[in-house]
């Protein structure tokens, strides 16, 4: 049986406040666009979001580094890495939104492969 999103952070980061230290820790300017509303803050964001936030941004930092090299990377991979439009248009989207079509982008070339 799947687990709660509270469940797991429970099991992972022992409570709410700990999670969200650990999303504020990740999301310096190098990963993030930071969008959040300032009254509600990231305090007042669910625990699934938040723990997928947190997948999302560990696991751009670990593959890729840095925003900027993602962006690249997806470009490579799309074979459009002249176009400065669509990089522009990128680097406006949020990072779990790239990483979400990074790894579209790499099912399409291994499939066409």
């Amino acid at each position: 049986m799947k687990k709660s999103p509270l469940a797991l952070v429970k099991d992972r980061f022992e409570n709410k406040k700990k999670l969200v230290e650990a999303v504020r820790a990740l999301a310096t300017k190098d990963l993030w666009i930071d969008r959040v509303e300032e009254d509600k803050g990231l305090e007042h964001v669910s625990n699934e979001k938040l723990l997928h936030l947190h997948d999302v941004l560990t696991a751009v930092k670990k593959e890729y580094g840095t925003r900027a090299k993602l962006i690249d990377a997806l470009l490579a991979t799309e074979k459009r890495t002249k176009d400065q439009g669509l990089r522009d248009r990128l680097e406006k989207q949020s990072t779990p939104r790239l990483y979400d079509a990074m790894r579209s982008a790499q099912k399409r070339a291994k499939a066409a492969n």
